[in-house]
């Protein structure tokens, strides 16, 4: 079986050896490298979200040298949040996949003599990006629990001064609606803006978005496709 396994690996790299040569004579580029990478996407992320959900990836990580240590309560939300588990992976293989072109394609870092396929060697990739995605959510997590205890806080001290989005929506419609959000970014993004009255930019810096233009997007996509639940939850 071993020897199977042996002859196994050795036409797997063959096989991966002859494909970068083909990729590499349009620069890694083109639609022939789209199908590859596409191809390489969809595995990982596939991967990554069993391994979040079961928690391995942990195990991998703490042997690789790069690990986190979760504490319980975020082992438990990543085995009971699919979303979260699809946003980790989708920005740990969004982080990978650059430095891998380049690592291991480009500059040659990846080699047949290497035992490992290609597939493995970004799964190795994906390994040592998560540990610093990880660490980001879990900074994000911070925040988000601080801006909530700050504001309940500030509610406990002045019940009655409602902010500008209770005005315009009412604190119990809204609220309502966040439970209905499935796309986890957007219900930060919203949670931040409505209930703890974060700025643009301090959502910005919260969700580590780009500028503050993708938050003003979301908020937005959020506000139309609530219009109508509002109403109907104001003349229910």
């Amino acid at each position: 079986m071993q020897g199977d396994d042996t002859r196994d690996s050795q036409e797997r790299r063959a096989a991966d050896e002859l494909l970068l040569k083909h990729l590499a004579k349009n620069g890694f580029e083109g639609p022939d490298y789209d199908r590859f990478q596409n191809e390489l996407v969809r595995y990982a992320l596939s991967v990554l979200c069993a391994w979040l959900h079961s928690g391995h990836i942990f195990n991998l990580v703490r042997h690789s040298g790069f690990g986190v240590q979760p504490t319980e309560v975020e082992r438990e939300e990543l085995r009971r949040d699919g979303d979260l588990r699809e946003e980790l992976a989708n920005l740990t293989v969004a982080r990978a996949l650059p430095r891998f072109r380049q690592t291991a394609l480009i500059e040659g870092g990846w080699t047949y003599d290497g035992g490992a396929g290609l597939t493995s060697y970004f799964m190795g990739a994906c390994l040592r990006a998560f540990p610093n995605e990880f660490r980001l959510y879990r900074t994000g997590e911070d925040r988000y629990r601080r801006a909530v205890s700050r504001q309940q806080a500030q509610r406990a001290r002045h019940p009655l001064a409602p902010s500008a989005e209770e005005e315009a929506l009412g604190i119990l419609w809204v609220r309502q609606e966040i439970d209905k959000i499935t796309d986890l970014r957007t219900r930060r993004a919203v949670t931040a803006s409505a209930l703890a009255d974060y700025t643009h930019e301090e959502i910005r810096e919260l969700l580590d978005a780009c500028s503050t233009r993708v938050i003003e997007a979301l908020l937005y996509r959020w506000r139309k496709k609530a219009k109508s639940s509002e109403g109907e939850w104001r003349h229910g």
